[in-house]
């Protein structure tokens, strides 16, 4: 239903009834860049997220009625029409737990009985599809070898500085802003990158990858293991970011992050009780859950599961001279 959504901006609206529980924050909150996100703000059960579309630049509004019967959808900008197409998949429409279900009724499963309780717990949890892989591409990149910390900083000044005001009415959307186009990107030089806190290596990455964009979005259309494997030919792309690329604009509900500082802890704790993990045990405790491994650990990572973190953490960085 078209109306006027003010500053010339087109407004689409949707109604999409659910047919299972939908937590909209537990669902999108991987799609969020720390609380300072300025592409993603939350609120309760209502998310707005500005993005750039194959048709230009949207904002999305989703909120999900009392009740739980539905999620209303609105869009403005000229990427509304494709925003308000994609809504369903962005809200885990199309994510299948069935083969997950039936996993956990296996007798003597490890962990299983650890993931039912946290799958009734979380049960509005979905695995989201926004695709669109260069834009998750930026970020996660950024959060390469780094803390959270000082690559959520360094993405918030990249948007600001380099993004644009996200569409829609001023009231709603104060302060949200639109990701940096990627030919913006990859037009940037590197010492403006590094003013964002971005070093040298990984600033090339994402120029480099942003002059590809065209191609990386088009790996929608392929598997996700192809997807993957066409992802890591690009420099400096390895396994971890194509899975946690694939993970959030795929959709896909297996991929592992290999090499991730914390998480080979986290999934010893769960189905062990060890303190310490590797990836080599990470992938043998999992591997019984093939095909929803990522489901696994976003359930883990949504409880909290894990020991308290006593051990080395990485550095907060000045790249002063870098």
């Amino acid at each position: 239903m078209p109306r006027d959504g003010g500053a010339g901006a087109a407004d689409l609206t949707r109604f999409l009834k659910l047919l299972r529980p939908v937590d909209l924050r537990l669902t999108l909150s991987p799609l969020r860049r720390g609380a300072g996100d300025p592409t993603l703000h939350m609120r309760g059960q209502e998310v707005l997220r500005a993005t750039r579309t194959p048709l230009g630049g949207a904002t999305i509004h989703l909120r999900l009625v009392p009740g739980g019967a539905g999620v209303e959808a609105q869009a403005w900008g000229p990427g509304a029409p494709w925003a308000i197409q994609a809504a369903p998949e962005l809200c885990g429409a199309g994510d299948d737990d069935s083969s997950f279900q039936e996993m956990l009724r296996i007798k003597g499963l490890q962990g299983a009985g650890l993931l039912r309780d946290l799958h009734r717990r979380f049960q509005g949890l979905r695995i989201p599809r926004t695709r669109l892989i260069t834009e998750a591409l930026v970020p996660i990149v950024l959060e390469q070898k780094v803390t959270g910390i000082e690559a959520h900083a360094g993405y918030r000044r990249l948007v600001r500085r380099l993004g644009e005001p996200a569409p829609g009415p001023p009231d709603v959307v104060a302060g949200l802003m639109l990701p940096p186009a990627p030919a913006t990107i990859a037009a940037a030089a590197s010492w403006t990158l590094h003013t964002f806190g971005i070093e040298r290596k990984r600033g090339d990455v994402i120029r480099y990858a942003c002059s590809y964009a065209r191609r990386l979005d088009a790996l929608t259309e392929v598997s996700y293991g192809e997807a993957e494997r066409l992802m890591a030919t690009l420099p400096g792309i390895g396994s971890w970011t194509a899975a946690e690329v694939s993970r959030v604009a795929l959709g896909n509900p297996d991929a592992v992050s290999v090499g991730d500082f914390h998480l080979p802890h986290q999934v010893a704790w769960a189905f062990t009780g060890s303190r310490r993990g590797d990836d080599d045990l990470m992938l043998r405790l999992l591997e019984p859950y093939r095909g929803q491994r990522a489901r696994v650990i976003r359930l883990i990572e949504a409880g909290a599961i894990g020991p308290s973190r006593r051990g080395p953490r990485l550095p907060i960085r000045s790249i002063s001279g870098m």
